[in-house]
């Protein structure tokens, strides 16, 4: 989870302290357990151009769909002129670096699929090689999703079938994500995902379609029926 928002100036002089000590006192804002900063070095930024930031940040987390954003209300954009415009963009370009170089891909969307190369020419992203699972789980039935690999991960695809029951056989980890996503309508009432997710292994992707212990390895398979454990060992079809 993430809450993106702006500290003014005050009369006690606290600005940033007094913010975050507010929003721990805060029973509805206090299941943070980090704070990340971004200042000027001579508080050149006026209300408008601060507002400008909040909400190009806010809107960019949104966008990039990896965590939930708590903002309540959307920022206010501000009319700021093209000049400054340019400056407030390399601002947040700077900063994109920083988020990453600390270890959140917040401002990132999930990586698409990393391309395959055959004679050192790249394959176009149409040509990308696509995962498929089935399965049918005695009292849930057919259950089927699609997937790729990529350098973060697998992702499950939106539309994906989901099995609305698990067991004690998956980690809980999976467990908690796959309550979650039931509880933030990521996946509907008929069991379908809603959106695009990122998994740290094809494993962990195929136990959150199937609610039960699997091998994402070798459950995960193209059209053809190739397995992914036999793609990665293939050295002609790396992703």
């Amino acid at each position: 989870m993430v809450y993106i928002g702006q500290a003014g100036a005050r009369k006690n002089g606290e600005e940033i302290l007094n913010r975050l000590q507010e929003h721990k006192r805060n029973p509805g804002k206090d299941y943070w357990t980090e704070a990340i900063v971004f200042t000027t070095s001579n508080n050149s930024f006026g209300p408008t151009e601060i507002s400008y930031l909040e909400n190009r940040f806010c809107n960019l987390a949104i966008e990039a769909n990896r965590y939930d954003v708590k903002n309540s209300n959307d920022p206010t954009l501000g009319n700021i002129t093209e000049e400054k415009e340019s400056e407030m963009e390399e601002f947040i370009d700077y900063a994109k670096v920083i988020m990453g170089t600390l270890g959140h891909k917040l401002f990132e969307p999930i990586s698409k699929p990393v391309l395959k190369k055959q004679d050192d020419m790249p394959i176009k992203a149409e040509d990308t090689i696509k995962l498929w699972l089935e399965r049918t789980i005695k009292n849930v039935g057919k259950v089927e999703a699609g997937g790729y690999q990529t350098s973060e991960g697998f992702v499950v695809l939106q539309g994906s079938h989901i099995s609305k029951v698990d067991d004690n056989t998956i980690p809980a980890t999976i467990k908690e994500r796959r309550k979650t996503a039931v509880e933030d309508a990521l996946v509907d009432t008929d069991g379908v995902l809603q959106e695009d997710m990122l998994f740290t292994s094809p494993s962990y992707a195929a136990m959150f379609v199937i609610g039960k212990s699997e091998n994402g390895l070798t459950r995960w398979r193209t059209e053809d029926g190739r397995t992914l454990k036999s793609l990665e060992e293939n050295s002609n079809s790396i992703f």
